[in-house]
């Protein structure tokens, strides 16, 4: 069975977005070390599941990426633009998207078959709401916190829909060169 994992930026008081949504607080300076690391946990990764807020920024962000030859991101836009994705949304009637399928089903049944089809590992990058919702359900096996080395005070949490604790294992934790700081875990 294919596993969900979360890779997601955060801060020190777990919030991964302002209260606006604003995320100019995040470290984009990445270092050698910070990059590597991210490639490698993409490449046992084959669908990426977004929630519809995240999916109209971040879909036409990485087109565009991956358009720009010159862009030093270049090799990840192409990545993420030819990656298999799909949108969980309840509004939109169909995905304008290259590569993009809409799941408008019920999130448990959809993700469920999901994780039964044959492929890699698939991983989720948000919204706060979409993830707050897989987390609530306990869909995500594998959890790649990146905590940005700031305090927000207000925001947007991802862990405060949880109605009961949520155990988890430390796999891993790491300090990159940026300052952020890797909190791997996985779901009991």
């Amino acid at each position: 069975m294919r596993k969900l994992k979360l890779q997601v930026q955060m801060s020190i008081d777990g919030f991964i977005a302002g209260p606006n949504g604003e995320m100019d607080w995040m470290t984009f300076n990445w270092g050698d070390d910070l990059n590597k690391y991210v490639q490698s946990l993409t490449e046992n990764v084959d669908c990426i599941l977004l929630g519809r807020k995240l999916a109209e920024g971040f879909i036409p962000h990485w087109a565009a990426v991956a358009a720009d030859a010159e862009n030093p991101e270049h090799e990840t836009g192409k990545m993420f633009s030819h990656m298999p994705k799909v949108v969980f949304s309840h509004t939109l009637a169909e995905s304008t998207w290259p590569d993009t399928c809409l799941a408008k089903g019920e999130l448990v049944e959809e993700v469920n078959k999901l994780k039964a089809q044959q492929g890699k590992d698939m991983i989720a990058y948000g919204g706060a709401e979409f993830v707050s919702s897989l987390i609530k359900h306990k869909l995500i096996d594998e959890y790649f916190l990146f905590v940005n080395p700031v305090v927000l005070g207000k925001g947007k949490p991802i862990f405060s829909t949880l109605e009961d604790k949520l155990p988890l294992q430390l796999i891993n934790t790491q300090a990159f060169e940026c300052g952020i700081m890797l909190q791997h875990f996985k779901q009991n």
